[in-house]
C-alpha cells in the first residue's frame, strides 16, 4: 500500500497533470454516458472540425469569416443533398438487387462446394460438405431472422436519419459562425491555470485536424478510383462495393481483409474463374496497395507514426466502447493517450525539478549560517 501510494504522489504530485487527466475523464465520461442523446452535436462537431481548414484558407484571402462561413456552408448542404438525392437512392436500389440475389449466390456456392468432394477426394470429404451445408443453411436462417428485424425496426432508423439531416446542418452552421464565442464561453468553466492541459491539446490538435480531413479525402478518394476501376471492368454493384471499400480504410489492416470477400464473391458469381475474375481482384489489391503505401504517406505526414499493433489495439478498444465513432478516432485516441503519458512524464519531471528547486533553497541559508559560523 505505501509503494502505491509513493507511485501515486511521484507521478501525480504536480497539479497541472491531475487537471489534465481530470478534463480527459470528464470528457470520456461526457461521451459515453451522452453519446446516444448528444449523437447529432458530436456529428456536427466532426463536420465543423473538418470544414474549419478551409474557413481558415479562405480567411486568409483577407475574407470576411461569416462571408467565408456562409460559402462553406452552402457548399456542405449541397454536397449533402447531391449525395442524400443522387447517391442514396443508387446505393439503396443496388442493395435492394443484391439481396435478391442472394438465393442465387447461394445456390452458385452450393453448386460449386459440392463438387470439391469429386475434385479434391483426397481432401475434402462427402460428410464435410454435409456438415459444412447443414452449418451454412442455420447461419442464412439466422441471418434472414435478423434481417426481418432491421426492416421493422427501419422505421425509427428513417425517423432519426430525418433528424440528423435537419439538426446537423444547423448545428455546422453555428459552431462555425459562432466558434470563437462558444470556445470562450467553454473555457469559463475551466481551471485558469491550465497549460500542460493547453500544450497537449496543441499537439493532439494538428494530428487530430490532419488525420480527420485526411481520412475523409482518403475515403473520396479511394471510393471514385474503386468505383471507376469496377465499371470499367463491368462488374455489377460497382457502386456499392466501391463504398464499401472507401468506408473500409477507416479501420486499418483490418478493413481491407473484410471487404475483400464481398468483392470476390460478387465477382466471382458473375465471372466465374475466369481471367475477368482475376482482374478484379488484382485490380482491388492494386488500389489497397497504392492506398497503403502512397495515398496514406502523403496525407498522413503529421500524424504520429504508431506501431501497427497499437493501431489495431486502439481500434478494438476504442470501437467496442464507442462503436462506429471509436474506430473512426482510433488513431487520434491512441495518439492523444501517447501524448497523456508524455505529459505525465514531463509533469513528474517538472515536479521533481520544482521540489530540487525547493530543496536548494531551504539548504542555502544553512549552508550560509554553516560557513559564517
Amino acid at each position: 500500500m505505501q509503494l502505491l501510494r509513493e507511485w501515486f504522489v511521484r507521478r501525480f504530485s504536480n497539479p497541472q497533470v491531475f487537471i489534465l487527466l481530470a478534463l480527459v475523464l470528464l470528457g470520456f465520461v461526457a461521451v459515453w454516458a451522452f453519446g446516444n442523446i448528444l449523437a447529432p452535436l458530436f456529428a456536427a462537431l466532426v463536420i465543423a472540425y473538418l470544414l474549419e481548414g478551409v474557413v481558415i484558407r479562405l480567411q486568409d484571402f483577407g475574407l470576411p469569416r461569416l462571408l467565408v462561413v456562409s460559402l462553406v456552408f452552402v457548399i456542405f448542404v449541397a454536397t449533402l443533398l447531391i449525395m442524400f438525392f443522387g447517391i442514396v437512392p443508387l446505393l439503396t436500389r443496388q442493395v435492394t438487387q443484391l439481396v435478391q440475389q442472394v438465393p442465387a449466390f447461394v445456390n452458385r456456392l452450393q453448386t460449386t462446394i459440392e463438387t470439391l468432394p469429386e475434385k479434391y477426394p483426397e481432401l475434402v470429404s462427402q460428410e464435410q460438405i454435409t456438415a459444412f451445408m447443414g452449418s451454412l443453411g442455420d447461419q442464412l436462417a439466422d441471418a434472414g431472422q435478423g434481417l426481418v428485424t432491421q426492416t421493422l425496426a427501419s422505421i425509427s432508423g428513417v425517423i432519426t436519419l430525418l433528424v440528423f439531416l435537419v439538426l446537423v446542418p444547423i448545428l455546422v452552421f453555428f459552431l462555425l459562425k459562432d466558434k470563437h464565442q462558444l470556445i470562450a464561453w467553454f473555457q469559463q468553466f475551466l481551471p485558469k491555470d491550465r497549460h500542460l492541459a493547453i500544450s497537449v491539446w496543441r499537439e493532439v490538435d494538428v494530428q487530430l485536424g490532419n488525420y480527420v480531413r485526411g481520412k475523409a479525402v482518403e475515403i473520396l478518394v479511394v471510393g471514385v478510383v474503386t468505383f471507376v476501376t469496377f465499371q470499367f471492368l463491368n462488374l455489377q454493384y460497382a457502386a456499392l462495393l466501391a463504398t464499401i471499400v472507401g468506408f473500409s480504410v477507416l479501420v486499418p489492416y483490418i478493413g481491407a481483409a473484410v471487404v475483400t470477400l464481398p468483392v470476390a464473391i460478387v465477382a466471382f458469381y458473375q465471372f466465374g474463374w475466369t481471367s475477368q475474375f482475376a482482374w478484379v481482384l488484382i485490380s482491388y489489391g492494386i488500389i489497397q496497395m497504392l492506398d497503403g503505401n502512397a495515398l496514406v504517406p502523403l496525407l498522413f505526414s503529421e500524424v504520429v507514426d504508431l506501431h501497427p499493433v497499437a493501431i489495431i489495439a486502439a481500434v478494438l478498444l476504442f470501437g467496442g466502447v464507442w462503436g462506429f465513432w471509436g474506430v473512426f478516432f482510433a488513431i487520434p485516441l491512441a495518439t492523444l493517450s501517447s501524448a497523456l503519458l508524455r505529459a505525465i512524464r514531463t509533469g513528474q519531471i517538472a515536479a521533481s525539478e520544482a521540489a530540487e528547486a525547493t530543496s536548494e533553497a531551504v539548504s542555502a541559508p544553512a549552508e550560509v549560517e554553516s560557513s559564517a559560523a
